[in-house]
């Protein structure tokens, strides 16, 4: 199943299941701020000063969110002389779009079977309809 992946890395180097994985990266982009910063990043990369601009925060609240997105694996930092770039990491993205994929999939598949069940159904009330006249 889609939610019983692999091992993963988080950040700190220690490995997390596919499911522990997916649950940070869900929980990462839960928050509105959060969401924001992977938009401005899909721009291209962008320092900690560049990203607290727009959202008006200060550069420690920028650095916590970016630290929740680097966590979850939706982010990557790289120190580059005295500042701190970031970059998209797609690696969750993806597995959070596949979870997502899956069930979208299900959903549909069931709800199909919904319709036909309702069509056939309506159908038969017709088909009675028409010979008890």
């Amino acid at each position: 199943m889609v939610q019983q992946q692999a091992l993963g890395r988080e950040a700190s180097g220690r490995e997390t299941s596919g499911r522990e994985a997916l649950d940070r990266a869900f929980a990462a982009l839960s928050d509105e701020t959060r969401r924001g910063i992977l938009t401005r990043l899909g721009d291209g990369p962008a320092t900690i000063t560049e990203l607290a601009m727009p959202a008006g925060m200060t550069l420690t609240g920028i650095r916590k969110h970016v630290d929740v997105l680097e966590a979850a694996g939706l982010v990557t930092t790289e120190k580059v002389g005295r500042v701190r770039q970031c970059r998209l990491g797609t690696e969750r993205l993806d597995d959070a779009m596949a979870w997502i994929s899956f069930y979208q999939r299900l959903w549909e598949r069931r709800l199909d079977g919904l319709e036909a069940y309702f069509t056939l159904h309506d159908e038969t009330k017709q088909e009675s309809k028409g010979t008890e006249s």
